[in-house]
């Protein structure tokens, strides 16, 4: 895929086009709280996003002079040249401990081991640039298409699913390719939703993301527009009383952030989701399962209800995908089934996000979840609840078969069999929370 500027037609250049900083004007930005820990702000310009953009810390010295870091292995400065580094003063500003054990510092800073690379791994893993009819339009689905309008981020994720594109050369969608895309969509009405990515779009100019948007309004037969981006998690100063106002006029227009962890849930981020929010724009996350980040079912479950407290919706939990870069990240599938199997029961259903694979070579996303269908027979389907009850569940009596009438063995107990048949309606866990719950209210009540 080709993102280019073209000066002559170009949509206009984002902020953080700006010359970079001098690594003494950097020394501005912080000063510790604690020689090792929490970096506090010192700038009066801290909560302007466009001073935020230009002090984006982009190499390794200057990570070094910020974060007070000594002996940085040599591995760090490879895996940087290799994969581009930029993090927000106020992202970085999130550290509690300058090290791999800090979510915000693994998700942030260079390490050696996106060196690592199995044979296995991809520059384009999803097979975008195949999906791609026109420069920056992937066409997967049938009734969506995705637009890739930057590959500017106001950070660049050393998880990044696009780390062939994001940062390598900051570059923005030009004129010309913004028209391509726009006949491509007039040609093919059976497209009702566009979703705008990159990078990240909210790094452009307010007015330059409107002409985006006002060009894909334009087409009579797109629906929806969604907007993937991480700013109001890693530049929540960008979500403007401004941006919001010019972002109603697109309705129905739909954001989708990324929060990985609890400990991006700042007031700055709270209050960045909220006036989207209060704007009637709907708020979707999107999760990835990073090792060592949030692979624990408690992280996860502490994510869900801090997104639901601030109106965002648990979208998706991702696996990681199988992109060059990112395998320390990685987990088994089977973590994140376990993840699932935990969040079920308890978690309201508008908190738990759908556990999928973006399958490699193309094959879009696919839901993986755990097991609760255990049996079936034309009478009965046999069902597993999150305590592990089994329940038989009756099929509709005109698809019914004659019942055999086999006695229960006392000798075997209950079992699935049963279930399935329908010579038992549930199988019960002794002792669990509700059958406690039950019990307590049965003697209540007869107290009364």
């Amino acid at each position: 895929m080709n993102i280019q500027t073209a000066p002559a037609e170009a949509i206009e250049e984002p902020p953080s086009a700006a010359p970079r900083q001098s690594e003494s004007n950097q020394e501005t930005m912080f000063e510790c709280a604690r020689p090792e820990m929490t970096l506090v702000p010192t700038s009066v310009q801290w909560n302007n996003w466009r001073w935020q953009m230009r002090k984006r810390i982009r190499s390794v010295a200057e990570l070094a002079a910020i974060y007070k870091w000594d002996a940085i292995p040599g591995d760090v400065y490879e895996a940087a040249s290799r994969f581009p580094l930029a993090i927000t003063p106020y992202y970085a500003s999130l550290a509690q401990r300058l090290d791999r054990s800090d979510p915000i510092f693994a998700m942030s800073v260079p390490q050696g081991l996106e060196l690592v690379d199995p044979v296995f791994l991809r520059e384009d893993p999803l097979e975008e640039e195949c999906d791609m009819p026109v420069p920056g339009l992937v066409h997967r689905y049938p009734d969506r298409a995705l637009l890739i309008t930057t590959s500017i981020c106001a950070m660049y994720c050393r998880h990044c699913t696009r780390k062939r594109v994001t940062g390598q050369r900051e570059s923005v969608i030009s004129a010309a390719q913004l028209r391509q895309a726009i006949i491509y969509l007039q040609k093919h009405p059976e497209i009702r939703d566009v979703i705008v990515s990159g990078g990240d779009p909210l790094t452009f100019s307010t007015k330059a993301l409107e002409k985006i948007l006002s060009a894909i309004r334009s087409v009579p037969s797109v629906d929806i527009i969604r907007i993937g981006t991480r700013t109001p998690v890693t530049l929540p100063m960008r979500i403007t009383d401004n941006l919001v106002a010019m972002l109603r006029r697109y309705h129905p227009l739909w954001i989708n952030t990324h929060f990985n962890h609890p400990q991006e849930l700042t007031p700055l981020a709270a209050e960045a989701c909220a006036r989207l929010a209060d704007a009637g724009i709907p708020l979707g996350n999107q999760t990835v399962l990073l090792r060592g980040i949030n692979d624990d079912p408690r992280v996860i479950e502490t994510l869900c209800r801090g997104l639901i407290r601030n109106r965002v919706r648990p979208y998706y939990l991702f696996q990681c995908d199988l992109v060059r870069g990112v395998e320390h990240f990685r987990t088994p599938l089977a973590r994140g089934i376990e993840i699932m199997e935990y969040l079920r029961g308890r978690l309201s259903g508008l908190a738990i996000p759908t556990f999928v694979v973006d399958a490699p070579h193309g094959g879009g996303k696919i839901p993986v979840l755990p097991q609760y269908v255990l049996s079936s027979s034309p009478n009965h389907t046999v069902l597993r609840n999150f305590e592990g009850t089994l329940i038989s569940y009756p099929e509709p009596q005109a698809n019914a078969e004659p019942l055999e009438t086999v006695p229960i063995d006392p000798a075997c107990g209950p079992t699935v069999a049963d279930l399935a048949c329908g010579r038992r309606d549930k199988i019960q866990p002794a002792g669990t929370a509700r059958q406690g719950r039950r019990a307590r209210q049965v003697v209540r009540a007869a107290s009364a």
